[in-house]
């Protein structure tokens, strides 16, 4: 029998990526983009993991999967031992750019057996305030693939008729039970790294490029249509600066791999707004994502939270210091709870303080880190974590900026 807070907590990641699609969307994309041809998923940088939150038909129908194994796993289930690296790292860089990226990438059926794809991928902008909503990835196939290996000097399928899915398919279902989700490397450590440069790539014809040029074009299409019955907008090109709120996909990417509870707030902006929360805030409060972001964390107070813990936590930010309080919160649904909150300020790679991190621990919860750390040790270790990942981003914008 399944865990229960293990069925809560998909649950609850479940409900997040119905979110992505249904606060941004009307009801209909769904049902209008299972109508496209093409082969194609769309991805949310804001999760945790920069899942698939959408596949179409012909997709699925490509790799063999069914839609339960892909909607909430990131796109590296797809790539296997004889995946180029630097094409992923051409990828993840694109990503962290937020543009647009086309590249022959070979990927992996769930059966294990490989075949080439010309990758086309690009970012979709919300209208209002800049930021990356979602990535769409079309995936063409490359016609008249041909491939070899130099070691053996003739191609897998012949070598390996028999052995392929032995070989590639526990691959695939260790990455599709999720053991490898939350690590932030696109391939095992036991895989070998000459397999990647050791074979001749298949190249895209003009034909199939401008194949995945039109799919992109017809998917943002709908997207932007099936946003304007929602008011928020979406496009395909920015249409205006991020606004100081508005972190980048990378940043957020790497927020989304800590698995505590804990939000980060701007100081530099009017009532210093939520602007990244946690999928385990989320899930301790019982707030979805669009209502509170742009929020200032006050909202979790009610009629019996202690005002002199409040003045305690403004104070703390005012003198830029850290402070840990035992504070009673309430969630979306009224029920109260006791908080053991730490704030601490951020500070960017030159030094000025860029957000400040509030980590909740809930006093007395039974369901506790499974590693027996103490909950200021797992907030020490949160903010550490937000820390590098804050420092880092900073490090990559001033980089790119100076380029």
């Amino acid at each position: 029998m399944e865990n229960p807070s293990f069925q809560s907590a998909e649950a609850s990641k479940s409900g997040l990526i119905e979110e992505s699609f249904n606060t941004r969307y009307s009801s209909w994309v769904r049902e209008a983009l299972d109508e496209l041809p093409d082969n194609f998923t769309i991805t949310d940088p804001c999760l945790s993991g920069h899942p698939i939150v959408f596949a179409s038909r012909g997709f699925l129908k490509m790799t063999g999967y069914s839609k339960e194994e892909v909607i909430g796993k990131n796109g590296r289930v797809f790539q296997g031992p004889e995946t180029n690296r630097r094409s992923v790292m051409e990828i993840r860089e694109a990503i962290r750019e937020e543009r647009p990226v086309q590249i022959n990438l070979l990927n992996y059926r769930k059966n294990g057996s490989p075949f080439w794809i010309l990758f086309h991928m690009t970012p979709v902008f919300g209208k209002e305030d800049g930021s990356v909503v979602h990535f769409v990835a079309v995936q063409v196939p490359i016609s008249g693939e041909r491939w070899r290996s130099r070691r053996s000097g003739s191609s897998l399928a012949e070598d390996w008729p028999d052995q392929r899915e032995t070989v590639f398919g526990p691959c695939r279902k260790e990455v599709c039970s999720g053991s490898l989700l939350d690590q932030d490397r696109s391939l095992p450590l036991d895989w070998d790294c000459r397999a990647s440069e050791s074979d001749i790539p298949c190249e895209a014809r003009e034909s199939e490029k401008l194949r995945a040029v039109a799919a992109i074009n017809t998917i943002l299409s709908v997207l932007t249509h099936y946003s304007e019955l929602t008011g928020k907008l979406v496009c395909g090109k920015r249409c205006c600066l991020p606004r100081p709120a508005v972190l980048s996909s990378s940043l957020i990417i790497s927020l989304g791999r800590i698995k505590q509870s804990f939000v980060l707030t701007n100081p530099c902006v009017p009532d210093m707004p939520i602007v990244y929360a946690s999928d385990a805030f989320l899930i301790l409060t019982g707030y979805d994502r669009h209502e509170v972001l742009g929020r200032n964390c006050r909202f979790l107070s009610g009629v019996d939270t202690d005002s002199s813990i409040l003045y305690q936590i403004k104070e703390s930010i005012r003198h830029d210091r850290s402070c840990t309080v035992r504070i009673l919160n309430y969630r979306k649904d009224k029920s109260a709870f006791w908080n053991l909150l730490h704030i601490s300020p951020v500070r960017n790679a030159s030094g000025k303080i860029a957000y400040f991190v509030g980590v909740q621990v809930e006093d007395g919860c039974k369901n506790g880190d499974k590693q027996g750390l103490s909950p200021d040790m797992r907030q020490l270790g949160v903010v550490a974590a937000v820390k590098v990942a804050v420092r880092s981003s900073s490090m990559n914008i001033g980089m790119a900026t100076a380029q």
